[in-house]
């Protein structure tokens, strides 16, 4: 059995964490609603850092966990690192610019 080099939290999310460094380039195999997938890394990955599992548009929200963690801030694609240069997260406030500081 090969090793697990990523996993997908829940069902629907649109990102997996690596659970190693992974280099752009490799093709991560995962399985996505009980089917096998293959994403072939665009990027570098770092150690516990997410990865797009299918292209995501400009400005739409970003799940992990069931949950949106963040909204795009540019197109992303298939196999992207997803970080703070292409996603604005929770952290950041965008649900507090959305919702209100009480969000």
């Amino acid at each position: 059995m090969a090793k697990q080099r990523a996993i997908i939290m829940k069902s629907g999310d649109d990102v997996a964490t690596a659970l190693e460094a992974l280099s752009a380039g490799e093709i991560i195999h995962l399985i996505l609603d009980e089917t096998p997938v293959d994403i072939v890394l665009t990027q570098d990955i770092p150690f516990g850092h997410k990865f797009a599992l299918h292209g995501i548009g400009c400005g739409e929200e970003v799940l992990k966990y069931g949950l949106p963690i963040g909204r795009t801030l540019e197109p992303v694609q298939s196999g992207d690192w997803v970080h703070v240069h292409n996603c604005r997260s929770e952290r950041f406030g965008f649900r507090h610019e959305q919702y209100g500081v009480h969000a």
